[in-house]
């Protein structure tokens, strides 16, 4: 990532390391940034009681909106400017958050669309450590909104399928006006791969993912009727965007492996069934892709490389295999007993059909005890 510039600001109001850093990113807003910069200000200095820092994040400007930035932060104490010479909001909050000292980093509309009043309860669950993210939404009850009908279908809409695809539990990932403590971003920044408008919700969605508080505030919204958002293709962005999540998804990325190990087993199976019988062909099939399958899930699908705990995952693994054996074994049973000539096919489709009921057994008993005392985070190291 290049900058420009970065501006000094005029001497701080409050102290050097502010409490909060509240990041308004730009691009062409020549027309609105020195009211809403200036109102911003105002409002901070006359009701927030805490240490603040505003900074201006520009992303390729075409227009007079970096000049006019430059001279706010010149005349505005506590306003600094950052300059990128690439356009995307999600990259000039990436450059604002990384570079802040603050315990807690925030970010509105240029258009302030959302009621300021709100600025202090979003902060105060992070600012308290009782939450690690905070969100304004206008979809809660307690929200007021005033916007078309075309925009608030198209946002119910899109919330709506990120709950049925993605599994959101937050309600509303689009409203301009999002917080997160410092140590929070730093932790999630790395994993967001989206520079553009779906910055936001990648961000919620691995928030969610690796287990962190989110609060909600219900908003004061009004609508911005100059909007120059292209909705068409940030849905479309949007839509791309929700499908990489879903393919990286833990849950997604199991059943990867687990049908890539059952055509392994099949095959296995099968080539063995004339020499071992059908009890051993799927005994030795079964041990065979239940190694690789172990390993693949380690590496795979809970990102775990290394030999830290991998006799012991390795050991958890076997265990799976004998209650899946067991599974197998009994369903094999079964129908030799009532069909003594079954076919091969059906031999192996009863196995299948049995395994298949095995793999929730199998997903629940990783993530809660093969794989779960991963540790720190940071003691692990990421599989490239």
């Amino acid at each position: 990532m290049s900058f420009a510039t970065r501006a000094p600001a005029a001497p701080a109001v409050p102290a050097a390391v502010p409490s909060v850093d509240v990041v308004v990113p730009v691009h062409n807003e020549q027309a609105i940034l020195p009211d809403s910069i200036r109102r911003l200000h105002e409002y901070l200095s006359a009701e927030l009681p805490l240490d603040w820092r505003i900074v201006i994040a520009d992303n390729a400007s075409t227009d007079e909106t970096l000049r006019i930035a430059m001279a706010l932060a010149a005349d505005l104490k506590g306003v600094e400017l950052i300059a990128l010479t690439e356009k995307g909001r999600g990259r000039a909050l990436r450059a604002a958050w990384e570079r802040s000292d603050a315990e807690v980093v925030c970010y509105m509309d240029a258009d302030l669309s959302t009621d300021l009043r709100a600025l202090a309860p979003l902060l105060a669950p992070l600012l308290s450590g009782h939450s690690d993210v905070a969100i304004g939404t206008r979809l809660a009850p307690g929200s007021r909104v005033v916007r078309g009908a075309k925009r608030e279908l198209i946002s119910r809409g899109y919330n709506r399928l990120l709950h049925a695809a993605l599994g959101a539990r937050f309600s509303d990932a689009q409203c301009g006006f999002k917080a997160v403590r410092t140590e929070a971003a730093r932790r999630l920044l790395p994993g967001v791969r989206d520079e553009g408008w779906f910055f936001d919700t990648e961000l919620l969605v691995l928030a969610q993912r690796e287990g962190m508080r989110i609060h909600e505030v219900p908003v004061d919204w009004v609508d911005d009727p100059d909007s120059r958002v292209d909705l068409l293709r940030t849905a479309l962005d949007d839509l791309r965007g929700i499908a990489r999540l879903l393919s990286e998804a833990r849950l997604i990325r199991f059943l990867c492996v687990g049908l890539a190990s059952t055509v392994a087993y099949a095959l296995l199976f099968l080539a063995l069934r004339g020499a071992l019988g059908a009890e051993g062909a799927n005994a030795l099939a079964l041990a065979v892709t239940a190694v690789a399958n172990t390993q693949a899930n380690r590496r795979l699908t809970f990102r775990i490389s290394g030999r830290r705990d991998l006799l012991r995952q390795h050991a958890m693994g076997a265990f799976v295999y004998a209650l899946t054996l067991g599974l197998t074994t009994g369903a094999l049973a079964v129908l030799h007993g009532l069909d003594p000539g079954a076919s091969r096919v059906l031999e192996l489709t009863v196995l299948v059909v049995a395994g298949v009921g095995a793999t929730v057994t199998r997903y629940m008993a990783l993530r809660s005890w093969v794989f779960a005392r991963r540790g720190e985070r940071a003691s692990l190291q990421p599989v490239v």
